[in-house]
C-alpha cells in the first residue's frame, strides 16, 4: 500500500480523534471546518516521519493538540470567552432533555479552561491513561495527575457556583 492509501485510511479510522480536538478548540461550523482541514494537513506533513515509537493515536493527538493551539495562538482569540456550541447531531437519540443539558454545561466549563487544560481534560474523557496523556502534551506523568485533580475541582467549583 503506497504513503497516501495509508494516510487515507488512517484519517478515516481517526476521523473522531481529529473532529473532537476541532470541535474543543473552536465556537463555529466553519472555523471547526477550517482546524479539521489544518490539523489532516499537518498530520499529512508529518506522516513520512511517524517512527512507530508511540501509538499512532498518541501521534496524532498530539500534533492535532499543536495544531489546535498553535492556530488559537496565531488567531489571537480570548478563548474563554467565546461561548461552545454542540451540535444536536453529536448526541445520541436516546439522551433526555436533562443528560443533553448536563452535557452541554460541561461543554461550556470546559470551554472556560486555559487550552492546556482543555487538552488534558479531553484526553481524560477519552480514557487515556496518565502516561499517554504525559507523552502527547509533554509533560510528567505525575504531573497530569496535579492537573486532571486541579482541573476537576475547577470544574465542580464553577458547576456548583452556577447551579
Amino acid at each position: 500500500m503506497d504513503i497516501q492509501s495509508r494516510f487515507t485510511k488512517v484519517i478515516k479510522e481517526n476521523d473522531g480523534l481529529i473532529f473532537k480536538v476541532a470541535t474543543l478548540y473552536t465556537n463555529s461550523h466553519q472555523d471547526r471546518k477550517d482546524l479539521y482541514q489544518e490539523i489532516v494537513y499537518q498530520l499529512w506533513k508529518s506522516f513520512g516521519s511517524f517512527n512507530g515509537q508511540a501509538k499512532l493515536s498518541t501521534w496524532m493527538y498530539r500534533v492535532a493538540l499543536n495544531t489546535a493551539i498553535y492556530s488559537l495562538k496565531q488567531a489571537k482569540r480570548r478563548i474563554d470567552t467565546i461561548p461552545f456550541d454542540v451540535e444536536k447531531d453529536q448526541f445520541p437519540e436516546e439522551l433526555d432533555k436533562t443528560e443533553e443539558e448536563r452535557i452541554k454545561m460541561l461543554h461550556e466549563h470546559i470551554q472556560r479552561l486555559n487550552l492546556l487544560e482543555r487538552g488534558i481534560i479531553l484526553l481524560y474523557l477519552e480514557g487515556k491513561s496518565y502516561e499517554e496523556i504525559a507523552t502527547i502534551i509533554g509533560i510528567t506523568t505525575s504531573n497530569v495527575g496535579t492537573r486532571i485533580s486541579r482541573i476537576k475541582e475547577k470544574l465542580k467549583s464553577n458547576i456548583t457556583k452556577n447551579q
